[in-house]
């Protein structure tokens, strides 16, 4: 979902000291005074709806030519579904542990410290959220665009109303928020559906188009540097999923819930992968693919006819608008708990005394994506620091091994069961492979734009610092 952002517009160490304030953070932390309102089917309809974007739309496309084989394209969404329910173990694992607001922000501050989760939440309020926001936002409205034939202006427009909408909607009620990621889930799971059954029932495509099965296509890319190239567009078509326990605050029994919604939302997103992805192929031939947007508009042309594109861009919007949906309910959690803590504007630690939401914290990404919008400063922004979120991910994970040596945690005791992390250590360590392995080819192919993002994130150190300073002497 991470390159999802992008694609949706283009288409259309810590100090000394450190322990003893995490430990006060902690205590902020529970005091926030959110509202257990979530259940396991709007958890996990946050993995779904927010995962599952444009991606699945575009990315067949590059995977199919490239690897040139049915087989192959299959191995890579399993290879890397099975990456993704590792990592869900993972960050179930910690939610439980630590069942409060911000996700990652916390596992990183009770592993590492305040300081490294400071960066991660420097980089998660001043670019990443609000990019991915406004990416977002301009996606969707350029879909629409092309269903009404809108101006530049009326894009913009458009996409600023879309943020805002969805913002107020999170902001008067967590259960309103959860009522339209349940239903715009739904109805994303159910036209995709429609789509599949739609194909095979009236026998649209060719079933030779799987053929050979297993051998690769003539004019095809070396096996080796395909794969590779398939697993980072598999890697951020499956990005987001990690976002749901930015809400553990608001999940009723979190030490239960949270593990299985994020489990059973990865197993969801891999199974509809794969069945639109061999749909696309059922329906349009691998040598006449060209590109993602060129597949996608073919497929939609022999589902339906001269109709196709049109039917096509309402089916992505609905898909573009429930990701929108899901980063905007998510994301305002982490800037919520560095307030609580201390280390932002304390106002945003606010909760509304009627509502129960981070209503403070909600308007500031808003307003903040939506200036990027009226901007149209966004994408390139975004993808200097992919690498650095990646990396923030990895050390999420590695979290789990340095917190089973510190021990703690918030939940009650009788959950500790529910920290267990299937064939542990193997899992985690298997996704910090591929995480690394990953780091690695983002290093390789754009060294710039990493070392760019590793630098303005470790810019939030100064400031770091001087909060820690205003906070001991006030």
């Amino acid at each position: 979902m991470i390159d999802d952002a992008a694609r949706a517009q283009t288409m259309a160490g810590s100090p000394p000291g450190d322990a003893l304030d995490a430990g006060a953070a902690r205590g902020q932390a529970r005091l926030g005074g959110l509202a257990r309102q979530l259940g396991l089917r709007s958890a996990t309809a946050v993995v779904i709806g927010e995962v599952i974007a444009v991606g699945i739309f575009l990315t067949p496309a590059g995977m199919v030519k490239s690897l040139g084989s049915p087989l192959w394209l299959l191995i890579v969404w399993l290879v890397m579904g099975g990456m993704a329910l590792g990592g869900a173990f993972c960050y179930g694992s910690l939610a439980a542990r630590f069942p409060q607001a911000g996700g990652g922000y916390v596992y990183l501050r009770e592993a590492y410290g305040p300081g490294v989760a400071f960066l991660y939440g420097w980089m998660c309020l001043l670019v990443m959220d609000p990019g991915l926001t406004a990416a977002l936002g301009v996606g969707l409205a350029s879909y629409a665009g092309y269903m009404i034939s809108l101006s530049p202006f009326g894009i913009k427009a458009v996409a600023i109303l879309a943020i805002l909408a969805l913002a107020t909607a999170n902001i008067f009620a967590v259960r309103l928020g959860a009522w339209l990621m349940r239903w715009l889930t739904l109805l994303k799971l159910g036209l995709l559906g429609f789509i599949i059954i739609w194909a095979f029932a009236l026998r649209l495509g060719d079933w030779s188009n799987f053929t050979p099965f297993v051998a690769q296509r003539a004019g095809s890319a070396g096996l080796g540097g395909a794969f590779a190239g398939g697993m980072v567009g598999a890697f951020f078509s499956f990005g987001g999923w990690w976002d749901l326990s930015k809400l553990a605050g608001e999940v009723r029994d979190p030490e239960r819930t949270l593990p299985r919604a994020l489990a059973l939302g990865v197993v969801i997103v891999t199974v509809v992968y794969i069945l639109t992805s061999a749909v696309f192929l059922y329906l349009v031939p691998v040598e006449r693919v060209t590109s993602g947007e060129t597949f996608a508009a073919q497929a939609g042309e022999v589902l339906f006819g001269r109709a196709g594109g049109t039917i096509f861009a309402a089916v992505v919007l609905v898909s573009v608008f429930g990701s929108l949906a899901g980063v905007i309910m998510a994301a305002p959690r982490v800037y919520y708990a560095m307030a609580c803590d201390g280390l932002f504007l304390r106002s945003v630690a606010a909760v509304h005394p009627r509502l129960k939401t981070p209503a403070r914290a909600i308007a500031l990404q808003a307003g903040l994506a939506s200036l990027l919008v009226a901007l149209g400063a966004f994408n390139q922004i975004v993808a200097y620091f992919i690498f650095v979120a990646v990396l923030f991910i990895g050390l999420t994970v590695g979290a789990v091994f340095v917190l089973r040596r510190k021990g703690g945690g918030t939940a009650p005791e009788s959950a500790h069961p529910a920290y267990l992390i299937p064939v542990y250590p193997v899992t985690p360590l298997l996704f910090l492979a591929l995480v690394g392995a990953l780091l690695v080819l983002l290093a390789g192919s754009n060294p710039t734009q990493a070392f760019l993002g590793v630098a303005v994130v470790a810019l939030g150190l100064p400031v770091y610092y001087m909060k820690r300073r205003m906070k001991a002497e006030g």
